[in-house]
């Protein structure tokens, strides 16, 4: 079994996107559940110690997802994906935004598009997520919030969880 799986966080500042390529140690169908099933989706999707919950999940073009990462003092983040495309099993493109607990977008706050694609990689699952944002100034702000660091922490949750589903 192969321990060191693929990752990698590139930043374009030219482009102003990130690019996330993650493998996981699980089938592409698994993968794809966890990241567009939300009793799956609150399992993992926020960065530790924060947990996630889910308000309203309509995975469908045209449909959304609003949840919250909620702090372990109560304090939650909210936040919404707006799904523009699916193709099943093989990719998605979502527009995501902060917004308030009615879902309501934070003018204030980067916006950015979300192409995410799914692939074999033997037994395993490769997953590579495109993020764009409107301009440079955008796309620092997130760096800044961490996202790095937040997406690796989210991601290795991930593993953790297909781990648990993989048995």
């Amino acid at each position: 079994m192969k321990n060191n799986l693929q990752f990698e966080f590139v930043t374009d500042k030219a482009k102003n996107t990130l690019t996330i390529k993650r493998e996981f140690r699980a089938g592409r169908q698994l993968v794809w559940d966890a990241h567009t099933k939300s009793e799956l989706l609150d399992r993992w999707f926020a960065p530790k110690p924060l947990t996630t919950k889910t308000k309203e999940m309509d995975f469908r073009a045209g449909g959304r997802w609003i949840y919250a990462m909620v702090e372990p003092n109560g304090t939650e983040y909210w936040a919404r994906l707006d799904y523009l495309a699916i193709q099943p099993i093989d990719s998605y493109t979502a527009m995501d935004a902060f917004c308030n607990n009615e879902g309501e977008i934070d003018p204030e706050l980067p916006r950015a598009n979300w192409d995410v694609t799914f692939t074999d990689l033997g037994d395993n699952a490769v997953v590579q997520t495109v993020v764009t944002y409107k301009s440079l100034s955008d796309l620092e702000t997130v760096i800044q919030m961490g996202m790095q660091e937040g997406m690796t922490s989210t991601l290795e949750r991930l593993d953790e969880l297909l781990l648990t589903l993989n048995k």
